[in-house]
């Protein structure tokens, strides 16, 4: 099975390097215009999270497809980061001890980074048992959803942090029903 993970396009707060996470933010007018003039190969079937960003991503790359959408596949909920970029988070302890913790402390206020990756690889793990003789399947997620299933299930092995795309970019992987192949960054 070919598997193609898509991040959304830019986003006004992504252009600011803002913690979007459960903001529910359109893409920018240059968001939208890069999306536009990308190649993504047709897929059988796309999954899609359900904030603006990725509804607005999947209808430009996927113009005449129904896609559905998947409540876990949401970006993590930043809380009290939420909004906000590392400028305006730099004096603040918690913070600090956020970024030493290599991000693996829980956001005050908001999601705890392992329930968010537990739940984003139980979203895709749902998704690709109900199309599991699908030839192609695309997810139009949001960047910690794709590095979170990269982590788990891509081969070979690499950190979460390292399975990082920019907007509107992504992968292209074959699924054999345990693992992601990596093809092709996209």
């Amino acid at each position: 099975m070919r598997i193609i993970f898509i991040r959304h396009g830019m986003t006004a707060g992504n252009i600011e390097k803002r913690y979007i996470g459960s903001t529910d933010e359109p893409l920018c007018s240059e968001g939208q215009d890069k999306l536009r003039s990308l190649d993504i190969p047709k897929c059988d079937v796309v999954f899609c999270s359900p904030m603006k960003r990725c509804i607005q991503t999947a209808e430009i790359i996927f113009p005449s497809q129904k896609f559905e959408i998947e409540a876990g596949f949401r970006e993590c909920d930043f809380g009290d980061f939420e909004g906000r970029n590392y400028m305006e988070l730099s004096g603040e302890p918690y913070y600090q001890k956020w970024i030493e913790s290599g991000g693996s402390l829980p956001f005050p206020n908001g999601e705890d980074p392992l329930a968010f990756k537990d739940r984003c690889t139980a979203t895709f793990e749902g998704a690709i048992a109900v199309h599991m003789d699908t030839p192609s399947i695309g997810f139009v997620v949001h960047g910690g959803t794709i590095m979170s299933i990269l982590e788990k299930y891509a081969v070979p092995y690499r950190e979460y942090y390292d399975w990082h795309c920019e907007n509107g970019h992504g992968y292209i992987c074959s699924w054999n029903g345990s693992e992601l192949n990596i093809m092709e960054k996209i």
